[in-house]
């Protein structure tokens, strides 16, 4: 699983924390601009004379707020600016590591435009051996970069020594306000809130499948809240284990001489096979390892649901109390999407609570997300033109 663990803190040794110090340093203040050479980005940390000659630090690290299995992620300001940002420091040794890693830069870095409710990748840095460079997506001038895709795709590492370790550095906008199980559990039930986050969720899923990408991780855990603007906003994060159905587009012509801005992939159409994701927010398809995006319908209706009637487990690893549905089989809870999988007769029980406030609308809506066959559920943009509808009556 990738990086979890955003609520957990722990201490560093002083030569870790200069040598981070020093990676943050080496970048320079220039444009995070894609096009430009990584060889203009090029930073030596321990040649102290070229260090001089890129401009001022640009990000100081404040304090660790989250470490994983094979990662770490630190609250840092970016000194031009004054701007909180998360700073994510991923090992890429393990070719299961290196693969976690090139997903979420792939993803996060074919997207074109921003978007309000999707985490925002600021830039990414490749670090090995004292140096540090910019990741631009298919540059096939850096040979560190091509090792990193040549280790993923072959499952085994290809780096030419084992005794330096590399690391990828992805800067992101910092969101204070935790991920959706603290804000939610930790407030009373609002309805205004609720209506505000199912519809910027819905938002955010469509604009993701729109550009091509299945997300496969969605779950309160890997949403996060920014209160910036002083009323809360999702993002979408932890691009881990999504999926790039396409290049990332432009003009030009595919292999076959198509025109690649004609050559649209419907993401409802094409088919994943890679069982991964979190097992209470899995579709019946997802465990059976044969899925489209339709699994991310899925997933957002078992967090709605769970966010609207309050519906939590604890997790056996984390010991934390999580948001997420699920299905009573004597004394054990079983995954809605395994539960249906085993009897995809099943007639969900949509609300739970006896005393809900869920309108029928909703009700009906979550029932669609969550229906056995993925065709009959709606797609993203339906969902979001569909949930707009509901909010807007309530």
């Amino acid at each position: 699983e990738n990086m979890r663990g955003r609520e957990k803190t722990g201490t560093q040794d002083a030569s870790a924390k200069r040598e981070n110090a020093n990676v943050l340093r080496s970048l320079s203040v220039g444009n995070t601009d894609g096009n430009d050479a990584m060889e203009d980005d090029v930073g030596f940390i321990k040649n102290w004379s070229l260090e001089r000659k890129v401009m001022a630090p640009r990000y100081s690290l404040l304090r660790e707020v989250g470490r994983g299995s094979y990662g770490v992620v630190y609250e840092a300001i970016a000194r031009r600016s004054g701007a909180s940002v998360a700073v994510k420091k991923l090992r890429c040794d393990a070719p299961e590591n290196v693969e976690l890693a090139l997903a979420e830069f792939w993803a996060l870095a074919s997207l074109e435009k921003r978007h309000e409710n999707v985490v925002q990748l600021e830039e990414c840095v490749l670090q090995r051996n004292g140096m540090a460079q910019k990741m631009s997506h298919g540059n096939k001038r850096s040979k560190q970069y091509l090792r990193l895709v040549e280790t993923s795709l072959k499952g085994e590492r290809v780096l030419s020594h084992p005794e330096e370790p590399c690391y990828l550095w992805f800067v992101m906008e910092f969101c204070e306000g935790g991920d959706l199980n603290q804000f939610i559990l930790s407030r009373r039930p609002d309805p205004r809130t609720n209506n505000s986050f199912m519809l910027q969720l819905t938002s955010a899923v469509a604009f993701l499948h729109e550009n091509n990408i299945v997300h496969r991780d969605l779950k309160p855990d890997n949403i996060l809240i920014s209160e910036k603007s002083g009323t809360p906003v999702l993002k979408v994060a932890d691009f881990g284990l999504s999926k790039v159905c396409a290049g990332l587009g432009g003009a030009g012509k595919d292999d076959e001489g198509e025109d690649k801005n004609k050559n649209v992939v419907n993401v409802n159409k094409f088919w994943l096979s890679s069982a991964c994701g979190s097992d209470f927010y899995m579709a019946p398809e997802v465990w059976e390892g044969h899925y489209t995006a339709k699994a991310d319908i899925f997933a957002l209706g078992i967090i709605i649901w769970a966010m609207l009637e309050r519906i939590t487990f604890i997790d056996a690893e984390s010991k934390r109390e999580l948001l997420g549905t699920y299905v009573r089989q004597g004394a054990d809870i079983v995954p809605v999407g395994e539960a249906l999988l085993e009897n995809p007769k099943m007639v969900l029980n949509i609300p739970q609570k006896r005393k809900s406030s869920m309108s029928d609308g909703v009700k009906k809506l979550l029932q669609d997300m969550l229906a056995v066959n993925p065709q009959d559920r709606p797609d993203a943009l339906e969902l979001h033109n569909r949930m707009d509808q509901l909010t807007c009556a309530a």
